[in-house]
């Protein structure tokens, strides 16, 4: 059966195959500290335009969002979310488990505003008893949101500096990065995105590789024992190296966008089969129409999708989700169980 329920059902794209199978029976040190990382790394420092930066390659992103967020943060301190932020949500409570609370903030079709945070950390510490609650010590955003919406350069420069007024740092969830770098809506870079947070990461598990994610520290402004904090968390792979080779196939040759400019077509495809009832206005590769229970029926057994809320009036906003692997076929597959609309 089709599945638009995620971008990572499929394996790794064609060419990360080829490279991993290439390099196979090449010895090479553990732990990352092979040449393949090496490679990548050098690639995504050029791409970055920040000689400097220090990279880690994590294996996934609940264990990427865990262990940066803990790294970072001090004891009592926690970190500052949108209600539907991923570590507030869909993450079982990771960030909590290593003793630091999630402190949300209302969303906006998934994103934090600079004006709301600016007045949370005012609030907090005008707050005589601030020093029995839980401090503030980051902010945390996605881009693309949960909601498949994106940060334009103004909105993420207006965040970034409310957290640098309040000395704090601020981390952006990469894990469909190249989604919403591709989206024609976007207005920033990779270069601009390196510049307006203290770290962040470069999503392969949903665009493209088998598994893994790239973090960036943008200025050599690690926290201490970073390292050793990653193999903490379970989140290093004793054979670095098939993160390396898989980051540097997909910062050749611009691979990485490339592929992320066909999920967006797919998803531009699809938002148009639904464009007179979607939830929300999505750029990426993210699409929510609403459905009511007789159509979500009419489907559910011919194609996979996601039901990701109920409205009050029965009706559901499901998701479909196209990726780096979506045909035009399966997308004329989709639109050929679709009912025509006058």
């Amino acid at each position: 059966m089709i599945s638009f329920t995620c971008d990572y059902c499929e394996g790794a794209h064609p060419l990360i195959l080829e490279a991993l199978q290439r390099t196979n029976m090449v010895q090479e040190q553990g732990y990352g500290a092979d040449s393949f990382c090496a490679s990548a790394k050098a690639k995504i420092r050029a791409a970055i335009g920040c000689p400097d930066a220090e990279i880690f390659f994590l294996v996934g992103g609940t264990q990427t969002n865990s262990t940066v967020i803990s790294a970072m943060l001090r004891g009592p301190e926690g970190v500052l979310a949108a209600q539907t932020g991923h570590i507030a949500v869909h993450e079982a409570g990771a960030v909590e488990f290593t003793g630091h609370k999630v402190l949300t903030l209302p969303q906006h079709e998934g994103k934090m505003r600079a004006d709301e945070l600016a007045d949370w950390l005012e609030r907090f510490h005008a707050d005589g008893s601030w020093d029995h609650m839980v401090y503030p010590g980051m902010a945390y955003i996605s881009f693309p949101t949960e909601y498949g919406t994106i940060y334009s350069k103004a909105e993420l420069e207006q965040i970034y500096a409310v957290c640098k007024a309040h000395g704090m740092p601020l981390f952006v969830d990469g894990a469909r990065l190249g989604y919403g770098l591709a989206s024609p809506a976007a207005d920033l870079t990779l270069k601009d995105l390196a510049t307006l947070c203290d770290v962040f990461y470069i999503g392969g598990t949903k665009v493209g590789a088998l598994c893994g994610e790239a973090v960036v520290f943008p200025r050599g402004n690690v926290p201490p024992h970073f390292f050793t904090t990653v193999k903490q968390h379970g989140a290093l792979l004793a054979k670095g190296r098939l993160l390396g080779v898989q980051f540097d196939t997909l910062f050749s040759d611009d691979l990485y966008l490339q592929i992320s400019r066909h999920a967006i077509e797919m998803a531009m495809r699809v938002k148009a089969l639904f464009a007179d009832r979607l939830f929300i206005d999505s750029p990426t590769n993210q699409q929510f129409p609403i459905l009511t229970a007789s159509e979500v029926a009419a489907l559910k057994d011919k194609v996979l999708f996601e039901i990701w809320e109920t409205l009050p009036d029965g009706r559901f906003v499901t998701r479909f989700a196209t990726s780096w692997a979506t045909t035009p076929e399966q997308v004329d597959y989709l639109a050929s169980l679709l009912p025509r609309r006058k």
